[in-house]
């Protein structure tokens, strides 16, 4: 056979004290197209397969200086080399020779005087053996791959779904009760105005007839008319406070869902934090007598470019977790007075031009264990009740995928999260995002 057309199937490396074993060994595995490297003592062989790692190593036992058994122990105490199968060759047949040589990490044991065809049997066999590992191996990290595809496929469409059908609600929410509210705010000023006259018509006649008739006087004092004239103007305008109130509410869920809004466009973020923390803000009593305070500090930042609505999604599901944080530490020491449940949210331009938000509480923090793991997909450190593991995998996904900024996390000196976004002004593009 020509030499050209051979096809090198392996590199073995063999180490052996005696020359005669290595060149009889050399010269038959060298016909069978294995490249062959020799090296006559451990030291030599540690420095070769430093050098290039070879795909198995024929290696004898007992040699001056460094023994068999130090070498492969060497080897697989290291990452690097620890897959490279090791035969080992020796002279004696003792079976404790044979468990040591297996106890140190070697795959297979051949004694000499051995038989060159049983050699590149087991040769054959066990580069055979790590190439399907090998293979199995590489499957495995493509099963992987494709695996945290299909979960980040499954939470996006989770996600979509969830912010189409939040959207649905809140156009619905703001035409149901935008049409009856508007008629009582509406009609609230005229029925004042009325209301006023009416106390006055009466106010006249107890003045023109102030003694009236016994039953007229019985009727006043059993229906109080006193107090009825000064407190109905109160009610008035405690019903005028409260038709306001479910406006400004509407008014946040339609600047937190952007209804009149799709694609890319310029959005205060300032205003969209403030109506994220109003559609949370019925969570923020823990008890009757304790609540979340919000301490805001924003600044006069320009405008961010992007989607309005799925980044109010990404704030909401930042300052869920900070509420569910929060409760979990009140729950565990609701006797601690001390305790002021708190979140703290900044604003500002940094150095670089971007806008950073920083939202902050003193809840009952994340494990350091975890903290790799928060933006994966479905990882959840809260029970299948109360967390799916999509919050902040979606929100890491708005920020930086879509919006091509930067979400990070870290601990608090004091106890507590903190989680920073930081949004590039102009931004060259923005990643589709159709709903």
């Amino acid at each position: 056979m020509n030499t050209q057309d051979k096809t090198i199937l392996s590199d073995i490396l063999i180490v052996d004290d005696k020359l005669e074993n290595i060149r009889f060994l050399s010269d038959f595995l060298s016909k069978h197209n294995y490249q062959v490297r020799k090296a006559i003592n451990g030291k030599t062989a540690l420095t070769a397969i430093q050098t290039v790692q070879p795909d198995l190593i024929l290696l004898d036992i007992n040699m001056p200086g460094m023994g068999g058994y130090e070498v492969c122990e060497y080897l697989k105490s290291d990452p690097i080399t620890s897959s490279i199968p090791v035969i080992f060759l020796s002279a004696g047949s003792d079976v404790q020779d044979k468990l040591k040589a297996f106890e140190v990490g070697g795959i297979d044991y051949i004694t000499k005087p051995f038989q060159l065809e049983e050699v590149l049997a087991r040769i054959q066999t066990q580069l055979k053996i790590k190439s399907l590992q090998q293979e199995l191996e590489s499957r495995n990290k493509q099963l992987q791959k494709t695996l945290l595809l299909l979960q980040n496929t499954q939470a996006e469409l989770i996600q979509k779904e969830k912010l189409i059908n939040s959207g649905r609600i809140a156009a619905g929410i703001s035409h149901e009760i935008n049409n009856p509210l508007s008629f009582i705010l509406c009609n609230l000023a005229p029925a004042s105005e009325y209301s006023h006259k009416l106390v006055n018509l009466v106010k006249i006649y107890r003045q023109a007839f102030p003694e009236g008739t016994p039953e007229i006087k019985n009727f006043i004092d059993d229906m109080e008319l006193d107090f009825i004239n000064s407190d109905f103007t109160k009610i008035i305008d405690s019903m005028y406070t409260g038709a306001e109130r479910i406006r400004s509410v509407i008014q946040a869920i339609h600047v937190f869902s952007r209804l009149d809004q799709s694609g890319v466009k310029p959005f205060s973020v300032n205003e969209s934090i403030d109506s994220t923390l109003m559609t949370l803000s019925y969570q923020f009593e823990l008890k009757e007598t304790v609540s979340i305070s919000v301490i805001k500090n924003y600044t006069d930042i320009p405008e961010a470019q992007g989607y309005a609505n799925i980044f109010n999604q990404a704030v909401m599901n930042i300052l869920q977790n900070s509420i569910d944080a929060l409760t979990a530490k009140f729950n565990l020491h609701h006797e601690d007075t001390i305790f002021k449940p708190t979140i703290w949210i900044q604003s500002k331009l940094t150095a670089t031009n971007k806008i950073m938000i920083s939202i902050r509480d003193n809840g009952i923090g994340i494990d350091k264990k975890y903290q790799e793991r928060i933006f994966e997909p479905f990882f959840s450190t809260k029970s299948r009740q109360t967390g799916t593991g999509l919050g902040l995998y979606t929100s890491y996904q708005i920020i930086t995928d879509i919006h091509k900024g930067s979400l990070f996390y870290q601990d608090c000196s004091e106890g507590g999260s903190e989680f920073i976004i930081e949004l590039p002004i102009h931004q060259k593009e923005i990643a589709a995002w159709k709903i």
